[in-house]
């Protein structure tokens, strides 16, 4: 099963890294153009919560149902419950260095439909594509979590 990770560290108190992965908009403040995302039902963050959304790849809609588990201070993983690819374990893991500073991990555990059917999901869930995905959502986390501004108006903007 390939598996992906990304790490980085964020300029905020742990405290404002956990409301701002709460926000039920943070997956739409994450995901880089040309990409768009369309929230159709979206829980608040906690043990079992669900997201059934569509991400845009342009004119070609994915369909996406996941599901929150394991939620506690230090992080949560979302578990693919139906969507592009036959397996997807995303874990985010939050560790305070100190007061000011966040450590934060992701690390995807996936796999790809067989045959033809896994083509698209291996061209738009592939290493490179990952690697660009969470470069993004570590420059927009550090944009949105930057000195000075964990005020949580902005967070959930």
């Amino acid at each position: 099963m390939p598996t992906f990770e990304h790490s980085f560290t964020v300029a905020a108190p742990l405290e404002a890294v956990q409301a701002f992965h709460a926000s039920t908009e943070a997956l739409k403040r994450l995901t880089p153009p040309p990409i768009f995302v369309d929230l159709h039902e979206v829980e608040p963050l906690g043990e079992g919560s669900n997201s059934h959304f569509t991400m845009w790849f342009g004119p070609v809609p994915v369909r996406w149902h996941a599901r929150h588990v394991d939620v506690d201070e230090s992080g949560f993983t979302d578990v693919q419950i139906a969507g592009p690819l036959q397996s997807w374990r995303h874990t985010h893991t939050y560790t305070a260095l100190d007061d000011r500073r966040t450590r934060i991990e992701d690390r995807i555990e996936y796999s790809y439909p067989n045959g033809v059917r896994g083509l698209p999901a291996r061209l738009a869930f592939n290493g490179p594509g990952l690697a660009l995905l969470f470069a993004y959502r570590g420059w927009m986390t550090r944009r949105a979590l930057g000195a000075g501004t964990h005020r949580l108006p902005l967070l959930l903007a």
